[in-house]
């Protein structure tokens, strides 16, 4: 029974991770080879249409920098709580059926679960406050 447990969680894991991969996949050709400006926020067919795409600095701004600076926080905080919920997945397995082993087992995962809904949330909420207060400003 561990061993076929073992197998599906290896597996899991694996497809997980694969799918990681190909989400992360740049998809420059999947329309005709059109490329996204992170200076404008649209896909252009030509780079030179994207501005200054040599030196990346000209187009940065405040909500730019906030937001990567609170991006990068927020994604590591996410990484976080994923990793809590598989140590919290391989220290249920481990249990052997010890009680107290599973009850901190299901509280690991359960405050991962909580730490990456917070996460989660937390980055729609800093997204819409930054591009609502820097539109209005603008």
């Amino acid at each position: 029974m561990k061993k076929l447990l073992l197998n599906v969680v290896a597996a899991a894991l694996t497809v997980v991770g694969l799918g990681a991969v190909a989400s992360m996949s740049p998809a420059v050709y999947a329309d005709g080879g059109s490329y996204y400006c992170p200076s404008t926020g649209e896909w252009v067919s030509d780079l030179s249409e994207c501005g200054d795409f040599k030196n990346p600095s000209n187009n940065n701004n405040l909500m730019g920098t906030v937001n990567t600076i609170i991006n990068v926080i927020i994604g590591i905080v996410g990484f976080v709580a994923v990793v809590m919920m598989i140590m919290g997945g391989i220290s249920f397995i481990t249990s052997q059926g010890d009680s107290a082993k599973v009850a901190k087992a299901r509280n690991t995962i359960l405050y991962g679960v909580v730490g990456l809904i917070v996460a989660i949330l937390a980055f729609a909420i800093v997204n819409f406050v930054l591009s609502s207060v820097f539109s209005a400003g603008s």
